[in-house]
């Protein structure tokens, strides 16, 4: 988790006197001694601004920069945040091996915990809904540990298990977290929807850009030699392009995103700002509509 303790403020005058003194013994390694202390609680995810600094203090060498802190005078979403550092001239925090990974593990799990609803029948909904205010959150809380170690229902007891039987009632909808079943189910009724307002699509089709053999993507990614006047431009080998593709994830996902709006916009003549077809149109005349996802 990092250095929690950098100044050592925390650390006995024994503690340090003992350091002092291993530090008299000659040693083969000459690396310092980081204190790193630990504890029995979890750390908290939400409003704490330490937590990534202390994740990662390479790139928060000052240890301030953390995420929803109270002290900011105006306030900045989480994903806003990840968003800022992402688009960084150094580029740092794209570079990182983990920071990516990490940041989009916290952004699933807070979609999951904001945006997960239960769903009744409207019939049901009366009995049901007076049936879950009056049960404790304390039996709640026992029952979803039990759920998630995996006991028996003859472990149970009668307040869980009713409790367990009024939420096999009612659904568990989480269609705003990316990549769920539940998510891919609400684009599909998207779809039809559009089906029945402007009728059956015309036009079915993929768009994957290679983004390892575009000169657009390598300038993104920082090769300013690349001269765009010309009509191919000389670019670097394969093989380097390939690595420079895997070690930036977020030039190659602002080249799709680039790449995309501007097929729609100067060959099928799509208008972003006033989200309508333009009056020229495109190759295909005007567009009354479109629906696209991305896998």
């Amino acid at each position: 988790m990092g250095v929690s303790d950098p100044e050592c403020d925390k650390i006995s005058g024994r503690a340090c006197t003992a350091a002092a003194l291993r530090n008299l013994h000659s040693r083969s390694n000459q690396q310092p001694d980081l204190v790193v202390r630990r504890g029995m609680d979890a750390i908290p995810e939400y409003k704490n601004p330490d937590l990534l600094p202390g994740m990662f203090p390479t790139l928060f060498p000052c240890g301030i920069g953390g995420f929803e802190d109270g002290q900011r005078d105006t306030a900045l979403a989480f994903e806003q945040q990840a968003q800022y550092y992402l688009n960084l001239p150094d580029r740092a925090f794209r570079y990182h091996h983990s920071y990516l990974f990490v940041i989009l593990n916290m952004l699933q799990r807070r979609a999951a915990h904001l945006h997960t609803f239960f769903t009744v029948r409207q019939s049901n909904f009366g009995p049901i809904a007076r049936k879950l205010t009056q049960v404790s959150p304390a039996i709640l809380e026992s029952l979803a540990c039990k759920l998630e170690r995996e006991h028996k229902a003859s472990q149970l007891t009668v307040q869980e298990k009713a409790a367990l039987a009024l939420l096999q009632q009612v659904n568990t909808i989480s269609a705003r977290i990316p990549g769920s079943h539940a998510s891919k189910i609400y684009v599909r009724n998207e779809m039809r929807s559009y089906f029945s307002y402007f009728g059956l699509p015309h036009l079915f089709f993929t768009f994957n850009p290679s983004a390892a053999h575009s000169p657009v993507f390598q300038i993104m990614y920082g090769d300013h030699t690349v001269d765009l006047t010309q009509r191919f431009p000389s670019l670097v080998c394969g093989r380097e392009r390939a690595l420079r593709l895997a070690r930036d994830p977020v030039a190659a996902a602002d080249f799709f995103e680039f790449m995309w709006r501007t097929c729609f916009k100067c060959l099928l003549g799509w208008d972003f700002d006033h989200e309508r077809s333009s009056a020229k149109g495109g190759i295909f005349g005007r567009i009354r509509a479109f629906y696209g996802s991305s896998e």
